[in-house]
Parts: structure tokens; sequence; C-alpha cells
């Protein structure tokens, strides 16, 4: 079984990709901005998961049609503002990497998938789309649309044992809470939480894992938030 993660040279697609190396899997990631790594490079490709041949070409280059495919896209940005200040162009940037990024990385691996009879896709969303928080809505908007998106290739898929599902995050202690909340707010977000703490990193293992190893759940959302809603 190969594993695919975007966006993994940080936070949270990093912490998935060193635990199932550490598995033994075989452990492909990409990464943008951020170098991966010096250990670790060898797992890693540059990829831009807004610029389709990209995409296309890290798949080439890691796969083939003999391969188990499980594909984690965990690749995205945000942008900050209001609808009326917003930069047009800044915004539609992160649908096209959030949401566009994961469709391309599944429209490359499809093909593959379907030969093979096997294919696990898990795309992470987030809480942010489902509670109303002024200045996020570029990012409300690309992590909801992963809903409908998953769910119809989940039932065109269905048959050839291809599963695909969201985890929507919640406040979890990695990534974008961790690095780029303010600690005021952090604890403002920690008092919301009905469990009354962060998300911890293993706890979306254990839940891809979960997702990966049943072939009976696809096209759903698993809420991952300790009761935030």
């Amino acid at each position: 079984m190969k594993i695919l993660i975007t966006g993994a040279s940080r936070g949270i697609g990093l912490f998935l990709l060193k635990q199932f190396k550490a598995k033994g899997y075989d452990v492909f990631g990409t990464f943008s901005s951020t170098s991966p790594e010096e250990e670790l490079k060898v797992n890693f490709t540059r990829v831009d998961v807004a610029n389709t041949e990209e995409v296309q070409s890290w798949i080439n280059l890691v796969v083939t049609e003999e391969d188990d495919i499980v594909l984690l896209n965990c690749a995205g940005i945000n942008y900050n503002s209001t609808a009326r200040r917003a930069d047009v162009d800044d915004w539609m940037h992160v649908i096209d990497v959030n949401l566009g990024g994961a469709f391309r990385t599944i429209n490359a691996v499809l093909p593959l998938m379907y030969k093979k009879g096997f294919g696990r896709i898990i795309n992470f969303s987030s809480v942010v789309a489902q509670r109303g928080i002024p200045g996020t809505s570029a990012y409300a908007a690309s992590k909801s649309a992963l809903w409908g998106m998953s769910r119809t290739i989940a039932v065109e898929n269905a048959k050839k044992n291809i599963t695909v599902n969201n985890i929507n995050l919640g406040y979890m202690n990695a990534g974008m809470t961790l690095n780029d909340v303010p600690e005021k707010l952090r604890e403002e977000m920690l008092q919301q939480i009905p469990i009354g703490k962060l998300g911890e990193l293993d706890e979306i293992y254990k839940t891809v894992k979960y997702l990966v190893e049943n072939d009976y759940i696809t096209g759903t959302s698993i809420d991952l938030n300790g009761g935030l809603f």
C-alpha cells in the first residue's frame, strides 16, 4: 500500500507521513514553500497543487497501476478578510488550492484506483466551515465544498472498492490553530470545546487509519472536534 499526502512538510501532513513511514508503508508527500526535513527528502516532491500538470507529474512519478493507493489531501492555505474588503484573486486562490488541489489529486489517482479495484481518499475539512467565523469566508467555502464533492465522487466509484470521506477537524493542537492563532484567542476557543481540550495529532492518525481499514464507510464526514458545533 502506498500513502500519498499533499501538504506533508509540516503540521498534520508531516505527522501523518512520519506515522505511516514508521509503520513501514511507502509514503510520498508534496511540499510547496516549506522544505522537508533532510532525512525525509527522499519522500517528498515539490508540487503546486494548484497546477494540474505538476500534480499529474507527481502521481506518474510515485505510483503505478499495481499499487493500492491511499490519498490524504492535507494541502491548504488560509486568507483572512471580510468579504467586502477581500482581494478577489487572493480569495479565489484559497479555493484553487484547498478545493481545486484536492480535486486535481483525486482526478489524477482515480484511473489507477479504478483499474486496481481499490482506493482510499480522505479529505480534510474544518469546523470553520460550520461555524460562520468572520473573516474566513474563503477558507470556509473551500472546506465546505469538499463535502459535496466527496459525496459525489464516492457514489461514482463505490462499486470499485474506492472510498471517499472527509474528516472535519475541530481546533487541533497543530497546524493553523497552533501556529497562526494568538494565545488569547486559543484560550477563548478552548472554552468553547465541550470536551475541554484541543485535539491531538494522534487522534487524527487513528481516525485516518480507521477510514483506511473500513471499506463500508464512504461519502461521509466524520466530525473530529471534541463536541464543538
